[in-house]
């Protein structure tokens, strides 16, 4: 295989090609795994030399090695115009490096009112006490986010969709209206990945991923990303080092090898995804389901213009009934894993409850809500599963 990384590709390709540079991969299909420390060097000079220009070569172990760089560099081939990516040990900390590059005491926040828990955690927990104050608003407002901008708001933080509640943003109207006045923007693509939303391409800063959902994409490792645009890559590198911010070799490893096969998983779950959300808006005990590429979704409009597809996470609203009967229904199936995360081949159900949490829009729901990840079983398997649950549930 020749070297192709002055060539650019369509997605399915880059997920297989990029990051694999032959000095990184020296003739092996993957990227080897380099476990280091220590970096010898022949001479004073050659150490002088790193010292002066220690990006992307071998440094010391914590500014990283060709496993960590193939990874990275091949993040930011699926962005189109981004300028480069750093990797971080878990979402959570791609999210507050972000945040920690283009916010300092005294500025303000404004963050989408359907966010990740985590995130609005560390604006509780990390930026308040710095000094940042932290303003939420409704995910729906598109270029009506001008209206929020004051003399003190530095950036703007996007998910879309919603964790909980799947609304889907106007990405490229609040991008505009961020851009006019210098604001930054950040956006949390775990959902769609770059394959199905190139955010910087969108207009888009700052592009987050969660890589330990479907870019490891088995459950196995813990791993986040931020990808920058031009002019932004700078602070956060320097926000990363001086945090000690750091991703071992091995699970660098894993999330290159999840890469490859992406763009595959991305559709299976998007059909069987489609598939499960279309059957449950069938089922009387199913008040509606909160699917961005169904037209009932919130921003249904936006996902069919921005987005080229859907991944497998959704959630959907029973018809009444308690806490304990959806407790009952979920410990009732049998295909479906209970637990945090999602992306992994293996398919989940979680009680969620967005109301407590809402404090710009206010969330109110015919039942309880319930957020599935749907794997790669056979679709018809997970309905089955689903109809013997939703049959009994005692609120239909």
């Amino acid at each position: 295989m020749s070297d192709t990384d002055d060539r650019a590709f369509r997605p399915a390709t880059e997920v297989v090609a990029a990051g694999r540079r032959r000095e990184w991969t020296q003739g092996v299909v993957n990227t080897p795994v380099w476990r280091a420390s220590t970096i010898l060097f022949d001479s004073v000079g050659d150490l002088r030399a790193a010292v002066a220009s220690p990006n992307d070569r071998l440094y010391y172990g914590r500014r990283g090695t060709p496993t960590q760089w193939s990874l990275a560099d091949a993040l930011t081939r699926l962005e189109p115009g981004a300028e480069g990516t750093m990797l971080y040990p878990s979402g959570v900390a791609a999210v507050g490096m972000a945040l920690l590059s283009v916010l300092k005491a005294g500025d303000e926040l404004l963050m989408v009112d359907s966010a990740y828990e985590p995130t609005r955690a560390f604006c509780r927990n990390v930026l308040a006490p710095m000094g940042v104050t932290t303003r939420f608003y409704d995910p729906l407002i598109g270029a009506g986010i001008a209206e929020l901008f004051g003399d003190r708001t530095r950036a703007v933080f996007m998910e879309s969709p919603g964790s909980l509640t799947f609304e889907v943003q106007d990405i490229p109207a609040i991008c505009a209206a961020a851009k006019a006045r210098g604001i930054a923007t950040l956006l949390d693509n775990t959902w769609a990945t770059p394959l199905f939303l190139p955010a910087i391409a969108s207009g888009v800063d700052l592009s987050i991923l969660a890589c330990t959902k479907y870019i490891v994409g088995h459950s196995d490792a813990m791993l986040g990303s931020v990808t920058a645009a031009p002019g932004l890559l700078d602070g956060l590198r320097r926000m990363t080092h001086a945090f000690g911010q750091h991703v071992g070799p091995d699970d660098a490893a894993l999330g290159s090898r999840g890469l490859r096969t992406l763009d595959v998983r991305l559709r299976q779950h998007q059909a069987g995804g489609l598939e499960v959300a279309r059957w449950l808006e069938t089922h009387p005990a199913v008040a509606r389901v909160l699917h961005p590429a169904l037209p009932s979704c919130p921003g249904h409009d936006l996902w069919q213009r921005d987005f080229r597809g859907a991944s497998g996470l959704f959630a959907f609203v029973l018809a009444g009934g308690s806490d304990a009967d959806r407790a009952a229904l979920i410990d009732g199936l049998d295909l479906f894993g209970i637990g945090f995360s999602w992306g992994g081949f293996e398919s989940l159900a979680l009680p969620v409850d967005p109301a407590p949490i809402r404090t710009a829009t206010r969330w109110q729901a015919e039942g309880p809500l319930v957020r599935l990840h749907i794997g790669l079983e056979d679709p018809a398997d997970l309905i089955a599963d689903l109809k013997r649950g939703l049959d009994r549930y005692p609120g239909r």
